[in-house]
């Protein structure tokens, strides 16, 4: 089975720049992709991983190859081999165990929401879907796969619903996760902080 990890080296975590400079989001970016690579590597059925890069990577335990394109168009031309999954490599608290139960799905498509209505991961066992990561892409893909007339198993899993994107994830990660980029964030001085409300992280 082949699977896809696009990865955006050029720009990595964008929104996070109001709490990490340029080169510390990179360094947390290469960390969660180390994460979501060790997972895939534990899952107990052999897998073609692929990372998809914007640009150059840090030596990892993969291929590599670069394509400069939206994700739209570089994960569609990826998309024409069935069965191919795309994973995406800000799933820091990914495991193995969650991904072999979205990579074990039998149904024509196979996808795991993420918390904002994005995709974060999904198996495609027909060249007949395609992928739209514009807005609601959980939805769109939805939609895509029954006008297609494929069976569609949606998988219901907390691990592959959290990416890191904006500062408020970050608590999820010192809560729950258990890996590269947990030990990154934690070296990076952050810690969580319980106020009055919402759970938060500070930086020492």
């Amino acid at each position: 089975m082949h699977v896809v990890v696009p990865f955006a080296a050029d720009r990595p975590k964008t929104r996070l720049a109001d709490t990490l400079d340029t080169d510390e989001r990179r360094e947390f970016a290469d960390a969660m992709l180390r994460d979501v690579l060790a997972a895939l590597d534990a899952v107990p059925r052999p897998l073609d991983v692929t990372v998809l890069s914007t640009g150059p990577v840090d030596a990892v335990d993969a291929a590599v190859e670069i394509d400069e394109r939206a994700l739209t168009p570089a994960v569609n031309d990826r998309l024409d081999t069935a069965p191919t999954a795309v994973v995406m490599a800000d799933l820091a608290l990914a495991t193995s165990d969650a991904l072999a139960d979205l990579l074990g799905a039998e149904a024509d498509l196979a996808i795991a929401a993420g918390l904002g209505g994005g995709t974060n991961a999904l198996l495609a066992r027909d060249p007949a879907f395609h992928v739209d990561y514009h807005g609601t892409s959980y939805c769109d893909h939805l939609a895509i796969a029954r006008e297609a007339g494929l069976s569609i198993r949606e998988v219901d899993s907390r691990l592959l619903a959290v990416d890191i994107d904006e500062p408020a994830d970050l608590p999820e990660l010192l809560l729950h996760g258990d890996g590269a980029a947990r030990d990154w964030l934690e070296d990076a001085g952050f810690e969580l902080s319980v106020g009055g409300g919402r759970v938060e992280v500070v930086r020492e």
